[in-house]
């Protein structure tokens, strides 16, 4: 295979292969304004999809009470859209190339805006759950289809530019997606959540209806559609992403719930993967992980899917929990990381037309490991001054990391393949957000006893600073409360006490993810010079 060959020989242009070669898409020798419209109406589609992931994880109190929902039920809110996004996302490839791009990503649209207005008007837990499902295969369909038309439209260097511009979305929408869902619903109310995506979602279908034709629909696919693989891969990818969403909360296999969720996705995984192996028009085609770059640039993209998802859960929560922020400061101290982004955006572009893409991936890898090494200094007074430089670094590390991650994984693959290869590169990056917050909250229970029993063997009332602590609570609690004054004390003591374990818990969380980044730098010789590269001088 000749995408296995290291091509270090300097190109004048990318060797993509030819229309000819299959998959009936039309490269475009230099595109127009009418494929820069077009392709950023899709990116405005993605930027709303990517962000409704995330955008009701600081309003779920004010929604549970608007359905009237228990504390345990609510996160279905959450969970459901998942499930639905990643059981669709691989399906992508398939039902493009049935209906076509344009076809298919329209569709996706309406329905996506279809089902942002029927989330606004659930009065009860079972119709948000329904809702958010439809919400979430529909955005998961969107997802992938933007990279086919890139990678068939545009070439170095508007290749690099407008990659660029989808990193920066990518990263904003899931950095900013809590800090605009709390500013909507303190604002207004938490329907606005949804009802913010239908003038832009009607907008964004026209949009692509008008400018987008890469493509014909193949209804001759119908005849052997592998409707048997289809139901094993979404019982296979809905269990592991139920069980990878809700373990954590239920102490994983002690609940019987995750158990049979476990054992379906399990049994349907070995029967998937024979499926699509031996099946002649499988439902995904896992061959395309046999071309080494884009097995190792979905790798790299999953890499990044754990620090992104990862830390845009693990810094929020810090500053709620120990530093008992509310979601306006939370999304003032965050929103550092979305603006070093942007700062950054102009020269990621640049900088990918003049260096080897796997030097700047590993810039970008260990630029993160760096600034998660900084943010692992968390105390209980940590906040904006203290996140400032930490956040910058990460904030310019994810822009270094997405560019050249998805051009070694898409790059080299034929305009025919793209669809599917989309579809199951950005499964990686889901399934590492998923698995990354899955083993953080594990992590985080375990390694918060762990401190917590350390901590405590030295709180000691013989010891004189325990004591002259206690001492000075209960004297001072004395004039405030009635009643036991030394009862409170032990109180305050164990509530420190909670939070330092917390704040170490924490940290060791942050360190986790970094040392995955560490780790990966490890598998950067095995990379071969991405085939883009060689034009990113032209």
């Amino acid at each position: 295979m000749s995408a296995l060959r290291d091509d270090s020989s300097p190109r004048v242009a990318p060797t993509l292969p030819s229309p000819a070669s299959g998959g009936g898409l039309a490269l475009a020798t230099s595109p127009s304004l009418r494929d820069w419209l077009g392709v950023l109406a899709m990116v405005v589609g993605l930027f709303m999809a990517i962000m409704d992931v995330q955008i009701v994880t600081s309003s779920l109190t004010q929604i549970q009470g608007g359905l009237s929902a228990s504390t345990d039920e609510i996160s279905w809110v959450q969970t459901s859209y998942l499930i639905a996004d990643v059981v669709m996302v691989p399906l992508s490839g398939t039902l493009s190339r049935l209906l076509s791009t344009r076809v298919l990503f329209v569709t996706a649209a309406l329905g996506f805006t279809a089902a942002s207005a029927l989330c606004a008007t659930a009065t009860n837990l079972g119709q948000m759950i329904v809702y958010r499902a439809f919400q979430g295969f529909s955005g998961g369909a969107m997802m992938p289809l933007v990279f086919p038309v890139v990678y068939t439209k545009f070439r170095m260097p508007q290749l690099a530019t407008l990659m660029v511009l989808i990193s920066l979305i990518l990263n904003l929408s899931s950095t900013l997606g809590p800090t605009i869902g709390g500013f909507l619903t303190d604002t207004f109310s938490w329907h606005w959540l949804f009802l913010v995506n239908l003038a832009p979602g009607i907008a964004v279908a026209v949009a692509v209806w008008l400018l987008i034709d890469i493509d014909k629909p193949d209804l001759s696919l119908l005849r052997s559609f592998d409707l048997t693989g289809l139901v094993l891969m979404a019982l296979f990818l809905g269990g592991l992403q139920y069980a990878l969403q809700e373990g954590p909360r239920w102490d994983w296999l002690a609940d019987n719930t995750i158990v049979a969720a476990v054992l379906m996705s399990s049994i349907a995984s070995v029967l998937f993967f024979w499926r699509v192996l031996t099946y002649h028009q499988p439902i995904v085609d896992l061959r395309a992980f046999l071309n080494r770059n884009f097995a190792l640039g979905s790798f790299y993209t999953f890499v990044v899917g754990t620090g992104m998802y990862g830390t845009t859960y693990l810094v929020p929560l810090f500053l709620a929990q120990v530093r008992g922020f509310n979601a306006w400061q939370i999304g003032e101290t965050v929103v550092v990381t979305g603006l070093a982004q942007m700062a950054m955006s102009p020269f990621s572009a640049h900088i990918a037309r003049k260096l080897d893409l796997r030097i700047m991936l590993s810039i970008g890898i260990g630029l993160f490991a760096v600034a998660m090494y900084l943010t692992a200094g968390l105390t209980n007074q940590a906040g904006f001054a203290e996140l400032f430089v930490p956040q910058v670094l990460r904030g310019i590390a994810l822009m270094m990391c997405y560019l050249p991650a998805n051009m070694i994984a898409l790059g080299s693959v034929p305009p025919d393949k793209l669809k599917n290869s989309a579809g199951l590169y950005n499964l990686t990056r889901d399934l590492g957000g998923a698995i990354a917050l899955a083993t953080i909250g594990t992590l985080m229970n375990q390694r918060l006893h762990f401190h917590w029993n350390r901590l405590i063997e030295d709180i000691n009332p013989a010891r004189p600073a325990v004591q002259h602590f206690l001492d000075m609570q209960a004297g001072r609690l004395d004039v405030l409360v009635p009643g036991d004054t030394g009862r409170a004390a032990v109180k305050l003591l164990a509530n420190v006490v909670q939070r330092e374990a917390l704040v170490m818990t924490y940290n060791d969380a942050i360190l986790m993810v970094g040392a995955l980044f560490v780790a990966g730098l490890f598998l950067m010789p095995l990379v071969n010079r991405p085939r883009v590269a060689g034009a990113a001088g032209h």
